[in-house]
């Protein structure tokens, strides 16, 4: 079966996105998608943020549709103990509604959240780079 991804972060890249999920970068093409009811914010000491339910919340992201399963013990290794998978409804920019999985972070390491939304822009401008010197064996994953 061949699931649509939900992403609110560095996956938010195609680059990355295709890297992790071990795919020929530009294979992958995302679209704009928002998840009700929830919020991102930054993860403390890191440029990655995390998601929590948040009623009258509201995440914009990137949907990516019909990803292989070979992909999501990927993803799974990739976004680690923090986050666990999780079945939602996002809605496209065309207003169409559909089933994703996503990553929420683990009630347990709520603590690491801060206040605020996380900088997307901010991520791309200073924060990208980084992240992937850091993470450079995702793509072996």
């Amino acid at each position: 079966m061949r699931l649509h991804c939900f992403t609110y972060g560095s996956l938010m890249c195609d680059d990355i996105m295709s890297a992790v999920c071990g795919l020929e970068r530009g294979r992958l093409v995302g679209e704009p998608a928002r998840l009700a009811e929830f919020s991102r914010h930054p993860v403390r000491g890191e440029a990655y943020p995390g998601m929590v339910p948040a009623p009258f919340g509201a995440v914009e992201g990137v949907l990516y549709r019909g990803l292989p399963g070979g992909a999501w013990p990927r993803l799974d290794d990739f976004e680690g103990a923090q986050y666990e998978r999780q079945a939602v409804r996002v809605r496209t920019a065309s207003g169409e509604p559909l089933e994703a999985e996503t990553y929420v972070f683990r009630p347990e390491f709520a603590h690491l959240l801060l206040p605020g939304d996380w900088d997307f822009d901010g991520f791309l401008r200073e924060g990208k780079a980084r992240f992937v010197a850091g993470y450079l064996g995702f793509d072996r994953l």
